[in-house]
C-alpha cells in the first residue's frame, strides 16, 4: 500500500448526506490509534493512494480535537481492482470516533471478503457507486448559491404555483423543490 496523505479541509463525499446531529460514542482509543487501525485494514484489502480526509490539519496537538466544529471525516482509497473507493462518517461528535466507526466499518467489510462472500462485498460497493449524486437545490430552485433566506421563499411561492400538483404539477418534481428549499433555507440560515 503506498503511504496515507491527510487532505484538509475535509473533502465530503459528494452526494452523501451529512448527519443532522451528532452524539456521543464509547470508543476508548486515540486519534492515532484510529487512524492506525482503519489505514491497516485497508492494507489488508490491497487499497491504494489512502487519503484521509478531514477538518484537523496535520501535526496539530490532539486537545484541538474537541475544537472542531465538523468533526467528519472521509477516507478515499484505491482498491486493489483500481476502483475509487470512500467511506465518510460523521455521526460522531469527535473526530477519533469517526474514524474508529471506519476503520471498525472496514474490519466488517474485511470479515465479509474472509468468509467468501467478496462478490457480494464488490456487488455492494457497485451499488454504492451507481446511487446518482443529489441535485444541488440551488439549481433546482434556480437562484444562485448562498442567496438570501428572503429570495429563496420567493423563488420557492413561485415554483409552487405551477409545479404543486393541485395545480396541475408533478408530484416528483414539486417533491424535488421542496426538499431542495429546505436545504437552501438550512444553508441560508
Amino acid at each position: 500500500m503506498s503511504d496515507q496523505r491527510d487532505t484538509y479541509p475535509l473533502q465530503w463525499p459528494p452526494g452523501w448526506p451529512r448527519a443532522k446531529t451528532r452524539r456521543g460514542a464509547l470508543y476508548k482509543v486515540t486519534l492515532e490509534k484510529a487512524v492506525s487501525e482503519a489505514v491497516d485494514e485497508l492494507g489488508r484489502m490491497g487499497a491504494k493512494d489512502v487519503v484521509l480526509s478531514s477538518n484537523m490539519r496535520v501535526g496539530l496537538i490532539r486537545s484541538s480535537e474537541s475544537e472542531l466544529k465538523d468533526p467528519g471525516v472521509a477516507l478515499y482509497w484505491t482498491s486493489k481492482k483500481g476502483q475509487p473507493m470512500v467511506i465518510a462518517c460523521d455521526c460522531w461528535h469527535r473526530l477519533r470516533d469517526n474514524v474508529r466507526a471506519i476503520g471498525l466499518t472496514l474490519s466488517a467489510l474485511r470479515a465479509i471478503e474472509r468468509s467468501g462472500a467478496s462478490e457480494l462485498l464488490e456487488r455492494a460497493f457497485t451499488g454504492f457507486a451507481a446511487l446518482p449524486a443529489a441535485p444541488d437545490p440551488w439549481t433546482l430552485l434556480g437562484v444562485p448559491r448562498g442567496t438570501a433566506k428572503a429570495a429563496v421563499d420567493q423563488r420557492f411561492r413561485e415554483l409552487s404555483r405551477t409545479l404543486h400538483p393541485d395545480r396541475g404539477g408533478d408530484a416528483r418534481e414539486y417533491a424535488q423543490i421542496t426538499q431542495a428549499y429546505h436545504e437552501a433555507i438550512g444553508a441560508s440560515s
